[in-house]
């Protein structure tokens, strides 16, 4: 038994070498055997070894394989390796792993949506706010001021998810956290106890660096704990985290008509997530790629053993060291994202959030009360509530489809729907002859256009890019995408009001529309499907020399 286990060691050490060295390039013939079919060993190695002299060793072989197979269930097959030598992501096999998913990530990934649903609820909690405190910081005739109440907070929020990124690289992703428990901390009890707009700004300020921290590290750590046979329902439930907390700052909103005062125990709520989400990722498991990455290799075994169970440890040891996540490469740079290595799939992700932001989300989560307001809608408030719930609910729909439908076939038809529906808010608003039913055209073109973004538009892009992003570049590659984000946020947020006063909210919509247009022929073109694939699967294939 002793000669079986050495030669156990050195098929399977031979194997990781071949792989590591020639990047899984050549053809890899299956064994038309007993053998599992998600393991493939090659016919020269097994013929090399029948010649070494042992006939007995057959028997011996028949139980090694059931020895191999506890110790690696996943290798790419010919196909996955033919599209590595392509390039072509689309014709991967997907990874199917035998061992049932135990739902042990589940409390981890609860533990990194507090900070989705921090993001959620300070982009919304100035939505039925902004009216009341504007009367008590006096800039209630100000609407240049109001927009820098609303757009400071998205400003800061592209320089902390620049800052997320670099924080992740260095401390890890847990560690950042909690570290960016600090500033949504104070942020929400200086928003909350302002006396003057100064201090309400300085307070948006810390807050809105909070949240870009998070909205960068969020997905990063989902995706990076996540099994791939459901890496794409964890994915979409940050999103559905951050329809919540929107949701939850409008529901929090519905007492403000009885007490004007209400707007401080509002924003002061958030204190609240932000102290469990730095408790949480006290006792959660760092990220086993980032582990990996750093040379920490005991500690990434452990991580793993905490995620998925001591028995999958070695399986998804194999999948990094495939791919090359332990290699002599030095991490990437800023400037390395625009290199020719990587220039095109960065610039999927910004792109993807550039037509995330100008499609008109944002417009309608920060200002979806007043426009209702001008449409006649008497119960204002409640109607924006009603446009979280759909935001929700089309989330919900999207996690369970995620894994289903794929990525692109799902920003596809979410982006035709926003157009649709924000060409129905448009033709509302201009055409004086629909001006008795503009009211209930403005909440149903509204709602039809959140249920539409939530499908794909909203969860998606921050579900793909960790995917499809190289592990070297994978933090910055985020951080770069949501600063984009937080940018395009950032100008509608600012602008939004002083466009429609100049223009007409019909003009805008009709704007709107047309990006999504844009939108549906770019998708369509330039993003790759990565359903069912492993992280190491795509980026082996995205990225063959890395």
């Amino acid at each position: 038994m002793q000669a079986s286990n050495h030669l156990i060691k050195g098929n399977l050490e031979f194997e990781i070498s071949k792989r590591r060295d020639l990047r899984c390039f050549g053809e890899v013939k299956e064994r038309k055997s007993t053998l599992n079919p998600n393991l493939c060993i090659r016919r020269a190695s097994i013929r090399s070894d029948l010649r070494s002299g042992a006939v007995s060793m057959g028997a011996e072989l028949s139980r090694a394989r059931d020895c191999v197979q506890s110790v690696v269930r996943s290798s790419i097959k010919s196909r996955s390796v033919k599209a590595q030598a392509s390039g072509d992501v689309e014709d991967l096999a997907p990874f199917n792993p035998r061992e049932k998913f135990t739902g042990s990530v589940l409390p981890f990934v609860g533990v990194a949506c507090l900070g989705a649903i921090l993001f959620g609820y300070h982009l919304g909690v100035v939505n039925g706010a902004l009216d009341y405190l504007s009367k008590d910081l006096g800039i209630a005739q100000n609407a240049v001021m109001q927009g820098w109440v609303v757009s400071t907070l998205l400003a800061a929020a592209a320089v902390g998810s620049f800052t997320g990124g670099a924080l992740a690289d260095k401390f890890g992703r847990t560690r950042t956290f909690q570290l960016d428990a600090i500033p949504l901390i104070i942020g929400a009890l200086l928003t909350a106890i302002a006396r003057d707009v100064q201090t309400m700004i300085i307070g948006r300020l810390l807050a809105g660096i909070g949240i870009g921290i998070t909205s960068a590290v969020v997905p990063l750590y989902i995706s990076e704990i996540s099994p791939t046979e459901i890496r794409g329902a964890l994915g979409s439930v940050n999103q559905l985290f951050i329809c919540i907390g929107i949701l939850a700052a409008l529901v929090a909103g519905l007492p403000l008509s009885g007490n004007p005062g209400w707007w401080r125990p509002m924003f002061g709520l958030a204190v609240v997530p932000s102290i469990l989400l730095a408790l949480g990722m006290t006792y959660s498991p760092e990220s086993p790629r980032w582990l990996f990455q750093q040379g920490k290799i005991s500690e990434a075994e452990k991580s793993i053993e905490a995620l998925y169970g001591k028995e999958r440890v070695t399986e998804v040891m194999y999948e990094l060291s495939n791919a090359g996540q332990g290699s002599t490469e030095p991490e990437a740079g800023w400037v390395d994202l625009f290199s020719c290595r990587y220039r095109k799939v960065v610039s999927v992700g910004a792109a993807l959030f550039l037509f995330q932001q100008f499609a008109g989300i944002n417009a309608v989560v920060y200002y979806s009360t007043a426009v209702f307001h001008s449409a006649g809608i008497a119960s204002d408030v409640a109607a924006s509530a009603l446009v979280g719930a759909s935001n929700v609910f089309g989330t919900v729909i999207a996690s369970s489809l995620m894994d289903k439908q794929g990525r692109k076939n799902l920003l596809i038809a979410s982006f035709s729907g926003m157009g649709a529906s924000m060409l129905l808010l448009s033709v509302s608003f201009s055409w004086k002859v629909l001006g008795p039913y503009s009211g209930m055209l403005a909440v149903v073109g509204t709602v039809l256009y959140v249920l539409s973004f939530s499908l794909g538009a909203g969860p998606v892009p921050a579900l793909l890019l960790p995917e499809i992003f190289a592990s070297r570049i994978r933090a910055k590659a985020v951080a770069l995408s949501l600063g984009t984000h937080w940018i395009s946020n950032f100008v509608i947020g600012l602008y939004f009001l002083s466009v429609v006063d100049k223009f007409g909210i019909g003009a805008v919509y009709m704007v709107f529309a047309t990006v999504c247009s844009v939108a549906v022929l770019y998708i369509g073109g330039a993003v790759v499907e990565t359903k069912g694939r492993s992280l190491e699967e795509i980026e082996l294939a995205l990225n063959p020399t890395s």
